[in-house]
């Protein structure tokens, strides 16, 4: 009932606004991106790197599949299903409209025993339409056991000229699903 209400809050809020952009894997309500502008090299603008690095520090390991709940700037922002792959990589689908797009992914890498990091990025469409790009950075505690993580995340929305449009913080909350 509270994330029924919190949704309702969010949804008049973005009518008040008028208008709302969409992150795959973030949902956030901002003032969007000429879209008559073309795509650019984002690789070149803003910096995307391969940070693939498994890192055995002998603690609980992070991959496998989970359900993963995320707060954006203090609010709910979403649920997900992510895969941490042994190579590096990592996969989601969120729980947002396709059109606004759900799918993202990135790569990972394990810092201590307890802890990974890992760099996410995905595309911002508005009714699905490319609006621009984010890139998400995340340090999880993963438990003892294994069976759970949690941890801080920053989030950066840009245009499709490579402008900033957001710098939003967040949490995550994740519990493994086991085969």
């Amino acid at each position: 009932m509270n994330k029924l209400f919190t949704l309702s809050l969010l949804t008049i809020a973005a009518a008040g606004y008028g208008v709302t952009a969409n992150a795959a894997c973030v949902q956030q309500l901002n003032t969007l991106p000429d879209l008559s502008m073309r795509p650019v090299a984002l690789w070149a603008t803003t910096g995307l790197l391969s940070v693939s690095d498994e890192g055995d520090h002998g603690g609980p390991s992070v991959v496998g599949t989970w359900h993963v709940t995320y707060t954006t700037a203090g609010a709910p922002g979403g649920e997900a299903f992510i895969q941490w792959h042994s190579d590096g990589t990592e996969f989601e689908n969120i729980n947002f409209p396709i059109l606004g797009g759900n799918i993202c992914m990135g790569s990972w890498k394990s810092l201590d025993r307890n802890h990974v990091s890992r760099y996410h990025v995905g595309w911002l469409y508005n009714d699905g339409v490319l609006a621009g790009h984010f890139i998400e950075t995340e340090t999880d505690v993963v438990s003892w056991d294994g069976n759970s993580y949690s941890g801080h995340n920053e989030t950066w929305l840009y245009d499709l000229a490579g402008n900033l449009l957001a710098d939003l913080p967040g949490t995550a909350k994740a519990t493994r699903i086991k085969p």
